[in-house]
């Protein structure tokens, strides 16, 4: 006898195949293929656009969001069963947002409900792109040391400062920010705001990194008005909005450990290294790396699967958060280095359109950030050893 899940499970299944288009079906080749979405938002292709509109429409790009702010209305169960029907197809997500992973979270629990209805739509039907402000020149691990100010200005803030590694902020169009309304305390004195980055007085700067590529930026504050109707939660509350969402930012960032590779890492090194009489890869010891690799991977899937149904069913450990991202961080590096050592000397190769203009060596490049990014790895394992394992500080 079929169950309410069985049902929901073979309807989907068939609303996918009907509704997903076959070039959303086909791996991601570089950044073009991911869609973030927002008011500048270009598709790489019609069936881009199509996809977005037509899973924003049903609520899935945030399944489990509730219906009134643009979700899908679906339960932990529900929503984990499309995940594994749109895996199942090969199907892209139709949108990648720092508003669904980071934003969204927060203003579900901390906003008022004028907040959820005015912003929460819009992340769901990709409309706004977002970017974060936390990081400083001088406040990074530590944080709360931010100095961003926002000083009162009647109905509005004015906010002068400097935040740094804001990603894709000139690409955003609006931005989630920690600013320093009481100077007074440290942790009490921060405030959580968002403003439109079009606002007079905000300005960026792409920060060039060694892969060639950048998605980081300095962005710059000079007498920006920010209209206290857009601070979320109390006044000089928003270290809890912070941590609440850093929490979400290491859930996402964690993600890349499942990311793509696995069948890449193994293909370019039969493609490189060639296989031996049995049909295996020819070198031993890369062969033992790529599996001890897999086995390693499939175990973090599996964990990451638990942490998502305790997280959904508010049982997780509020330090889980903080071992996901630490190891899954830990996981892509290492597939990244096990492409590079697959593919030899050929991997190193930078301008060529074979190479599709180095896509392979400037990912690796890339992922050395991983381990400062979202939390250093060092701040993480302080977490764990405090807060999982009950190690003295």
């Amino acid at each position: 006898m079929m169950t309410d899940l069985d049902t929901f499970r073979t309807d989907t299944r068939a609303w996918l195949e009907a509704n997903c288009p076959p070039e959303m079906r086909k791996p991601v080749r570089s950044e073009a293929d991911v869609c973030w979405g927002g008011r500048r938002f270009e598709p790489s292709c019609p069936e881009q656009k199509q996809w977005l509109d037509t899973m924003a429409t049903r609520g899935w790009t945030v399944p489990d969001w509730p219906k009134a702010y643009g979700g899908g209305g679906l339960s932990p169960a529900e929503t984990k069963v499309l995940r594994e029907e749109m895996k199942a197809i090969g199907a892209r997500s139709p949108l990648n947002s720092f508003g669904i992973s980071m934003l969204g979270p927060a203003l579900l629990k901390y906003g008022t409900e004028n907040q959820k209805l005015d912003h929460l739509p819009k992340i769901a039907r990709g409309e706004i792109r977002w970017c974060q402000g936390y990081s400083e020149p001088n406040a990074g691990s530590d944080l709360a040391s931010l100095a961003t100010s926002a000083e009162d200005g009647g109905d509005h803030y004015v906010v002068n400062g400097q935040k740094v590694w804001t990603s894709y902020a000139d690409k955003a169009d609006w931005i989630f920010c920690l600013v320093r309304t009481d100077k007074s305390s440290k942790q009490g004195g921060i405030s959580f705001v968002l403003f439109d980055m079009d606002s007079p007085g905000v300005s960026t700067r792409p920060i060039l990194l060694i892969s060639g590529y950048s998605p980081f930026c300095e962005t710059f504050f000079d007498d920006v008005k920010v209209p206290k109707a857009n601070r979320i939660h109390d006044e000089n509350k928003g270290w809890d909005v912070a941590k609440y969402l850093l929490g979400h930012e290491r859930e996402m960032i964690s993600g890349m450990g499942l990311g793509e590779g696995k069948d890449l890492l193994v293909a370019g090194a039969l493609a490189t290294i060639g296989t031996d009489e049995q049909g295996r890869l020819a070198d031993p010891l890369l062969r033992a790396q790529i599996a001890q690799f897999q086995v390693r991977a499939k175990a973090f899937a599996a964990m990451s699967e638990r942490f998502i149904d305790e997280l959904k069913a508010g049982r997780a450990h509020p330090a889980q958060p903080s071992m996901m991202k630490y190891y899954g961080t830990e996981l892509n590096k290492d597939r990244h280095e096990l492409q590079m050592a697959g593919g030899g000397s050929d991997a190193l190769e930078w301008e060529s359109d074979a190479s599709r203009t180095g896509a392979l060596p400037r990912a690796w490049l890339r992922t050395k950030a991983n381990s400062i990014e979202g939390g250093t790895s060092e701040i993480q394992l302080n977490i764990i050893a405090k807060r999982i394992l009950d190690l003295p500080a």
